[in-house]
C-alpha cells in the first residue's frame, strides 16, 4: 500500500472519504486523516455556499434592490450564524473529545443538549424576524423602496431560522464524531432542492405565482428544512457513530452546563466577528445600492472559496478534539500544521484566479458597470490576503476544536473591534477613500488574526483545556 503512486492513493482516499467508512483518526497517517475528513467537509461547505450563489444568481435577474436586500438581510442572518456556529464549535469539541475517549453514549447525550439549546434560541429569533422585518432593514440603512420590495425575504428567512440553526448544529455533531460524509450528503440533497425550487418560487411556475426576491427565501427554507429532517432520521436510526434514543431526550443539567460553558466563548467570538460585518455593511450602505450590490456579489463569490477552507479548518478541529481525547496532543498539533499547509496552497491558487479575472467573474452575475467595478475591486483586494485567511481559519478553529473558545474571542475582539472597524470607518468616511477603505480594512484584519493566532498557538496552552 505504501508504494502506491500518489494519484492512486488520492483516488482511493477520495472514494473512502465519500463513502464515510468508519475510521479511527487518532492513529495512522495524519495526511490520510486530514483528507478523509477534509474532502466531505469541503464538499459540505461548497454545498452550503451554493445556497448563496444560486440565490444571488436568480435574484440578480429581478433587480438591483433585490440583490441589495439579500446583502442586508444576510448581514443580519450572520448574527444567527454566530450563535449557530458558536454552539456548533462546542458541539464539535465535546463530541470529538468523547469519541476520542471511546465514550459514544456521552457523545449522544451531548448531541441532544445541543439540539435543545439550538431550538430554544431559534424560536426567539423567529419571533423578532416575523414581527419586525421592515424595522430590521430600516436599521441597516435600506431605502424605503428597497424595504417595500424586500421585507418579505427578510421575514421568511428569519422566521424560518430554526432550519439554519439545526443544519449547522447537527452537522457539527456529525463532524465531531468523524462522520463528515453524512453531513455532506445531507447538504447535497438539500442543495439540489434549493436549485430546483429557486426559479420556481422567484419567477413562478404553473399555479405557483412569481414571488420575486421573497421566493428565494421560500426555496432556501424548504431546502434547509428537508436537510434537517434527514439529519434527524440519521440520528434516530443510528446511521452514524451517534445514535439518539428516546431515553436520551431529557434535559441533562451537567452536560448542558458544560456545553453552555464551552459555547459561550464560541458565540462571543462569532458575535464579535459578525457584528463587525454588520457594521461594515452599514458603512457600505452609505455609498448607494450599486456599490452595495457589487460588494454583496463579491462576498458571495468569496464564500464559494472560503467555505472549502472552512471545511479544512473543521477537519483540523475534529482531529484536535479526538486526539486530545485520546491523550495524543503532539499528533493534534501536527495535524493542525499539515492542514494549514494544504489550506494555504488551495487559497493561494484561488487568489491568483481572483486577481486575474475579478471583473469577468462579477459579470457572470450582472452587467451594470458600477456594480462590476466595485465588486471586482473588492474581490481583488481581499484575494491579496487569501493565504493569511487560510492559516487564520485553521488555527482559530483548532483552538475551538480543543475547547479553548476564549482565545479566539480575544483575538477577534482585538482584530475586529479595535482594529478593523475604526480603520474601515476612518479610511472610508473620514478620509474619503470610499469603499476601498472598507475592503483594505477587512483584508488587514484577517492578516493580523493569522499573525496573532499562530503566535499564541505555538504557546501550547490549548493542549491543557478540559471539556
Amino acid at each position: 500500500m505504501t508504494n502506491q503512486p500518489t494519484l492512486v492513493k488520492f483516488i482511493r482516499y477520495f472514494k473512502e472519504a465519500l463513502t464515510g467508512k468508519d475510521q479511527d483518526f487518532t492513529s495512522g497517517s495524519i495526511r490520510k486523516a486530514v483528507m478523509l475528513l477534509s474532502v466531505p467537509m469541503i464538499l459540505e461547505m461548497l454545498m452550503e455556499s451554493i445556497f448563496a450563489i444560486v440565490d444571488i444568481f436568480y435574484v440578480s435577474k429581478v433587480s438591483v434592490n433585490a440583490v441589495a436586500t439579500i446583502g442586508l438581510t444576510e448581514s443580519v442572518v450572520t448574527l444567527i450564524y454566530a450563535v449557530a456556529i458558536g454552539l456548533s464549535m462546542a458541539a464539535t469539541a465535546i463530541v470529538a473529545r468523547r469519541i476520542g475517549e471511546k465514550d459514544k453514549k456521552g457523545a449522544s447525550q451531548a448531541a441532544v443538549q445541543v439540539i435543545f439549546l439550538g431550538i430554544f434560541v431559534a424560536l426567539i429569533i423567529s419571533v423578532v424576524g416575523v414581527l419586525y422585518p421592515k424595522e430590521i432593514l430600516q436599521l441597516m440603512g435600506a431605502e424605503p423602496d428597497l424595504i417595500e420590495e424586500g421585507f418579505g425575504y427578510t421575514q421568511i428567512l428569519l422566521g424560518g431560522n430554526v432550519t439554519i440553526m439545526l443544519l449547522f448544529l447537527i452537522n457539527a455533531i456529525f463532524r465531531g464524531a468523524g462522520d463528515a460524509s453524512v453531513a455532506m450528503w445531507v447538504l447535497v440533497v438539500s442543495n439540489g432542492l434549493n436549485i430546483i425550487l429557486d426559479p420556481v418560487f422567484i419567477f413562478g411556475f404553473g399555479p405557483i405565482p412569481a414571488y420575486g426576491v421573497k421566493g428565494a427565501a421560500i426555496a432556501t427554507t424548504i431546502g434547509r428544512g428537508a436537510a434537517v429532517i434527514i439529519q434527524f432520521l440519521v440520528l434516530f436510526y443510528g446511521w452514524s457513530k451517534i445514535k439518539v434514543e428516546l431515553k436520551d431526550l431529557v434535559l441533562r443539567i451537567v452536560t448542558m452546563t458544560n456545553l453552555i460553558k464551552v459555547s459561550l466563548g464560541g458565540i462571543g467570538q462569532f458575535l464579535i466577528g459578525t457584528s463587525s460585518w454588520v457594521f461594515l455593511m452599514r458603512i457600505m450602505s452609505e455609498f448607494g445600492s450599486e456599490v452595495l450590490a457589487g460588494y454583496t456579489i463579491a462576498i458571495r463569490v468569496m464564500l464559494f472559496t472560503l467555505m472549502p477552507a472552512w471545511g479544512m479548518s473543521n477537519a483540523a478541529a475534529t482531529l484536535v478534539g479526538q486526539n486530545l481525547g485520546a491523550k495524543k496532543p503532539e499528533r493534534a498539533e501536527k495535524s493542525v500544521w499539515k492542514t494549514g499547509q494544504y489550506c494555504a496552497v488551495f487559497m493561494g491558487i484561488v487568489s491568483l484566479v481572483y486577481l486575474g479575472f475579478a471583473p469577468q467573474i462579477i459579470q457572470w452575475f450582472t452587467e451594470v458597470p458600477e456594480v462590476v467595478k466595485n465588486g471586482a475591486l473588492c474581490l481583488r483586494i481581499m484575494a491579496a490576503g487569501y493565504i493569511f485567511y487560510a492559516y487564520a481559519m485553521v488555527i482559530i478553529n483548532s483552538f475551538n476544536g480543543a475547547g479553548d473558545t476564549k482565545t479566539p474571542t480575544w483575538i477577534n475582539f482585538i482584530c475586529f473591534w479595535l482594529f478593523q472597524l475604526p480603520l474601515a470607518y476612518m479610511s472610508a468616511i473620514t478620509f474619503n477613500f470610499g469603499p476601498i477603505g472598507v475592503f483594505v480594512a477587512i483584508t488587514a484584519a484577517e492578516v493580523l488574526i493569522a499573525i496573532i493566532g499562530i503566535y499564541w498557538f505555538k504557546k501550547g496552552y490549548w493542549k491543557l483545556v478540559k471539556v
